[in-house]
């Protein structure tokens, strides 16, 4: 089984930096995330809509498993024997294309199509328009139904490869999504690996106002899984998580990230407003990438296109 502090950083897109050898993968990372929430921003900028909040919070994790910890390359993508990524909380798409651009996946341009008529862009990913989307998603709990039978077909045909999906808290008040966890505890799924965006706000107010989750690490426990909380803005923390899942035999494995709504935007951290469904000004937008640490230039080129 791959180890991920083994595995090399993915080649970045063209017009993203590239990387520096001497840089540690942690650090590396980090600046893939940072640049993520940039790219998520700008395009949700030009769209004139989207979903802001959840986006930026799952940067660090979509950095992490793109960058470091699954087993597919733009040159592979049709591989039978790839890893496989499913982004069951499909409003949060903005993160996905972002951190796709990142690893040479797709033009990091091309993404800030966002929502565009015409654009593979769209607002929820669709498998037929971008060659790395796995499934199409949007409602909620059918990804993570998905990623369950693609793991269970990849052990029917003995391929030794993963997959990962990464589900909303708010998802998780959906039926389907726990059928899935019986069902991928039945059948000893270890090849398959539930990240959750713990967040703790949804689209109108906090999990515990809507429906409550707690005792979110018991419920995955008492289903059979192999349950791991952490931080999930923590670089290191996340490896770790990503490293003792791999390892687990005999059962499906859950990651609970705890992480903040809005992450590195200071106007919208833990702010449920800014879950989806937001216009963004200019000024707005060059606020929030300077506060990500963006210059002149870069704010330039993500806006003036």
């Amino acid at each position: 089984m791959k180890a991920v502090s083994q595995k090399h950083m993915k080649p970045p897109a063209n017009d993203v930096a590239e990387i520096d050898i001497g840089i540690s993968l942690e650090a590396q990372l980090t600046e893939a995330a940072r640049k993520a929430r940039m790219h998520c921003l700008a395009a949700i900028f030009h769209a004139g809509s989207g979903h802001p909040g959840g986006a930026l919070s799952c940067a660090d994790l979509l950095a992490c498993l793109y960058g470091a910890e699954m087993n597919v390359w733009p040159t592979g993508i049709d591989d039978p024997a790839r890893d496989r990524f499913v982004l069951s909380k499909g409003h949060a798409a903005p993160a996905l294309y972002a951190a796709a651009a990142q690893f040479g996946f797709c033009d990091a341009k091309e993404a800030l199509t966002l929502r565009k008529l015409g654009s593979k862009f769209q607002g929820h990913p669709h498998v037929l328009d971008l060659p790395f989307v796995e499934t199409s998603t949007g409602s909620l709990g059918q990804g993570f139904s998905v990623a369950m039978g693609m793991a269970l077909g990849l052990k029917l045909q003995k391929y030794d490869a993963r997959v990962y999906a990464l589900l909303g808290d708010g998802e998780l008040q959906e039926g389907e999504v726990w059928e899935a966890a019986m069902a991928a505890a039945h059948h000893k799924l270890d090849n398959l690996c539930a990240i959750i965006d713990y967040n703790k706000l949804q689209s109108d107010a906090s999990n515990d106002a809507i429906m409550r989750l707690e005792p979110l690490a018991a419920k995955w426990s008492a289903f059979g899984w192999a349950v791991t909380e952490i931080d999930g803005h923590d670089i290191d923390a996340i490896l770790s998580a990503f490293r003792n899942a791999a390892v687990t035999a005999g059962a499906p494995s859950v990651i609970i990230a705890h992480t903040v709504k809005g992450k590195g935007v200071k106007m919208m951290e833990n702010i449920p407003a800014w879950h989806g469904s937001v216009k963004l000004t200019r000024e707005q937008t060059e606020e929030s990438l300077r506060g990500l640490g963006a210059g002149a230039d870069e704010i330039k080129e993500l806006l003036d296109v």
